[in-house]
């Protein structure tokens, strides 16, 4: 018979739960342009990173954006929570105004630039992160709470007609194949807050 347990102890049968909190911010400066990075890791998105352990929420989001960008921001309102159910991420994301500094590259972003809104969602090819886009772009006053999961798979598929007519004719004997990548976003749960 399990325990109700309020402080963990030997006697709780549920293990310590284990989540990143991170934080994201949609930086526009006085031109109404928005600050995005293009990351080592991934593709064009908006500066955010992990909170520390004795760190806010807003001052992980300064520290990140400063890091990332080299641009001092003032934190806003509340955008939206998101849960990412598969890797056990919950981001937050804020609306931020540029107060000073000049966007510069770091190690944690290969480039660094002010973008015009209406161009800012066709640079993000991920659809986690282009959802978010949107939903602070679009911001009404009304933080939306999103859980979702996100999942990245290989596909092989046939290489092109021509390459298959090589093999045919003997000058590629190998069967070559081409592999790319398929994500899947699925919305588990979503609310106004």
């Amino acid at each position: 018979m399990r325990k109700n347990c309020f402080r963990r102890s030997p006697q709780c049968e549920m293990p310590a739960p284990k989540h990143i909190v991170a934080v994201a911010g949609l930086v526009t400066n006085t031109q109404g342009s928005v600050l995005m990075l293009r990351s080592p890791r991934r593709d064009w998105e908006f500066p955010g990173g992990q909170v520390e352990e004795g760190e806010t929420l807003t001052q992980a989001l300064q520290r990140e954006i400063m890091e990332e960008t080299g641009v001092r921001v003032s934190v806003g309102k509340l955008a939206g929570v998101y849960s990412n159910i598969v890797s056990h991420i919950v981001m937050f994301d804020f609306l931020c105004e540029w107060i000073e500094g000049e966007p510069c590259t770091s190690p944690e972003s290969l480039e660094v630039a002010w973008v015009d809104c209406e161009q800012a969602l066709a640079r993000i090819t991920r659809p986690a992160i282009r959802e978010r886009m949107r939903v602070m772009l679009e911001f009404d006053g009304q933080a939306l709470y999103r859980a979702y999961s996100f999942a990245a798979s290989e596909i092989e598929s046939e290489v092109s007609e021509t390459k298959m007519k090589q093999s045919e004719i003997g000058e590629n004997e190998i069967g070559e194949r081409e592999v790319k990548m398929r994500t899947e976003y699925t919305v588990h749960e979503e609310r106004s807050i």
